[in-house]
């Protein structure tokens, strides 16, 4: 949005649409500086109103044969007038801002004005910056200094070891040699691990043992589980006739299908938490009151003879009049 820009922003965009728009008022132009800008396009100069007249010509052709007849015209202001209708027209201004067509408002009302006309000129692209012209980024790409890197990209050849790369490589590598000290250092190391290794499987005698001697079937074998298995059922025999019988002779006990009990527990819960609640509002509206009630007495809201007084104060101060008041009537 033009109003979240700064005016520095500002110019600069404006200025760039105008390149863009392949105005040729500013062709010949190559301004970098942000005040040098802000004269060209703020400042009351010939040049300026030729670049407004150039855009209000882009936006509507039939205006340049209005232009002409200002020219022809006595009166210097009647292109004025005319720019400033044509903004009326356009809803950007009124017929009677001829300050802002001059050049004698704020820079930031011309710059705004100027980048809303700039918007309605028929393939005004704004700057790369804020918008993407697919046209002019294809045109680029395409052009024939960027061919051959185009090319290099579709087709690739570059080696990403080129030769003096590989050289120094393949020299590396040669002139690497292992040294003796290390060599044995590293056997060293290497049989101490071992050592370690052998004395651990020494300790884990029952795994080697397993793996060594798997589990044979063996008739003996099979007789034992028999007889643990038939005293096991013996014993359970004893115990389901002398204990567990009358129990499993026992109906399967049934339900009762009545629900009163617990929808009047359920309708009692409800009820209690239900006044509970009440209980805490009434609570709260009590101590709300309570708060309102004790400033009420103690701040003074109540203007007498310019100024302000407590309820009570105002209060025994109407009394006391009301009591006047009578004894004047009794008397």
């Amino acid at each position: 949005m033009v109003g979240a820009l700064t005016d520095k922003q500002l110019v600069h965009q404006v200025y760039a649409s105008l390149q863009a728009a392949s105005c040729p008022l500013v062709e010949g132009l190559y301004l970098q500086e942000t005040d040098s800008m802000l004269q060209l396009l703020c400042a009351p100069s010939k040049l300026r109103t030729d670049i407004l007249a150039w855009i209000c010509s882009s936006i509507n052709p039939n205006f340049a044969d209005s232009k002409a007849m200002s020219v022809r015209s006595n009166d210097p202001d009647v292109m004025t007038k005319e720019m400033a209708m044509f903004g009326q027209e356009l809803m950007l201004c009124r017929a009677g801002d001829l300050d802002l067509i001059r050049g004698d408002a704020s820079p930031r009302r011309q710059l705004q004005f100027l980048e809303q006309l700039l918007t309605l000129v028929p393939g005004c692209q704004k700057s790369a910056g804020n918008r993407t012209d697919g046209e002019v980024l294809l045109n680029e790409l395409f052009s024939a200094k960027n061919l051959p890197q185009l090319t290099q990209m579709l087709e690739p050849t570059f080696d990403p070891w080129p030769a003096h790369i590989k050289a120094l490589s393949k020299g590396s590598k040669s002139s690497v040699k292992p040294s003796g000290k290390k060599a044995v250092d590293v056997a060293a190391l290497l049989q101490l691990t071992q050592s370690e290794l052998e004395k651990l499987q020494s300790e884990c005698d029952f795994l080697n043992g397993e793996a060594q001697s798997p589990a044979v079937f063996s008739p003996n074998s099979l007789r034992v589980a028999a007889g643990d298995l038939q005293q096991l059922m013996s014993t359970f025999s004893h115990v389901y006739e002398t204990d567990l019988r009358a129990y499993c002779s026992r109906d399967v006990p049934t339900f009762s299908t009545e629900t009163d009990v617990f929808q009047r527990v359920h309708q009692l819960l409800l009820a209690c938490n239900t006044e509970l609640e009440m209980l805490k509002e009434v609570s709260e509206v009590s101590a709300s009151v309570n708060k309102e009630v004790n400033q009420l007495q103690t701040q003074p809201r109540y203007w007498r003879h310019g100024e302000k007084r407590t309820l009570p104060d105002q209060l025994e101060e109407i009394t006391k009049r009301i009591g006047d008041f009578l004894s004047q009537l009794h008397s």
